[in-house]
């Protein structure tokens, strides 16, 4: 069976991986202090987090419509769908209704759109973790079972150099907003298995934060040889060195480092790590 792996574009893929035509990436768009960013091939990384930063506005992302999503499902019999987290963005939506006007049309294709309850490089593992499984043959249903669980054991976390964009977005409380800013302190942040954004400590330094997701990591007893992804915002000898301090302390598998795509750096802003396992 022909298969295919749809992605938004919040899912940090590398441009090694996506040079394998299993995988499809539909593009989310930013608008940030009156200009407009396709979160595609030609997008600029620089020239979005100066436009941030010279905004009083918060940027705004827009999601795929149904019928790029619908584009994007074209030419295999089975399609498995990769979203940001459902409360996070309309992305979601948008692939399931998609999902919809595809099986009215061609009943016998199998799609399935995965929620990945994460973002960044939680939807790079559920991305790859698709392509082990169909790769070897398994069977549409049995994949679709297996990565659901997968999602559902998955861990997400992220440290900020910034929150400006996240309190912008009124994704943060505004006493957790004005507490940091006013003294500095770096919040380390993680997903619920539900996908909303979550306070799992703080620190007065951007090292003493990583070392607290570093410590996280080790202390969960089901990290043991799991894939491990760290996404990085404009800062990749910190992601290194994150990578190093993992590798020392973690019995995890395979460790990627990628970078982040238009999305992520929205969110994430200069400066941020996301690691997920």
């Amino acid at each position: 069976m022909s298969f295919k792996i749809v992605v938004d574009s919040c899912c940090d893929l590398t441009p090694q991986m996506l040079k394998d035509p299993c995988f499809v990436k539909v593009p989310l768009t930013i608008h940030s202090n009156g200009s407009i960013f396709v979160d595609d091939d030609t997008f600029d990384q620089a020239d979005l987090l100066w436009s941030m930063k010279q905004s009083e506005q918060a940027p705004s992302t827009a999601c795929p419509s149904p019928q790029a999503y619908l584009d994007a499902y074209q030419g295999a019999e089975d399609v498995y769908v990769v979203t940001l987290s459902a409360l996070l963005s309309g992305s979601h939506n948008s692939a399931e209704q998609a999902k919809v006007l595809l099986e009215e049309d061609e009943p016998d294709i199998n799609v399935h759109v995965f929620n990945s309850c994460s973002a960044s490089s939680g939807e790079v593992l559920v991305a790859l973790k698709i392509r082990e499984l169909a790769q070897s043959g398994m069977p549409f249903k049995k994949v679709v079972r297996e990565v659901e669980q997968y999602i559902y054991q998955m861990q997400t976390l992220f440290v900020l150099e910034s929150l400006e964009n996240l309190r912008k977005n009124g994704r943060l409380t505004k006493l957790q907003a004005v507490v940091t800013g006013a003294l500095k302190i770096k919040l380390f942040m993680g997903g619920t298995p539900e996908g909303e954004i979550c306070k799992l400590g703080q620190a007065l330094s951007m090292k003493q934060a990583l070392n607290k997701l570093v410590d996280k990591i080790a202390s969960d007893p089901n990290h043991t040889g799991r894939r491990l992804v760290i996404c990085h915002c404009n800062c990749k000898d910190r992601a290194e060195k994150v990578r190093e301090q993992i590798q020392a302390k973690c019995q995890v598998g395979e460790i990627l480092v990628v970078s982040a795509g238009g999305i992520t750096s929205v969110y994430a802003n200069d400066g941020g790590i996301v690691v997920a396992y």
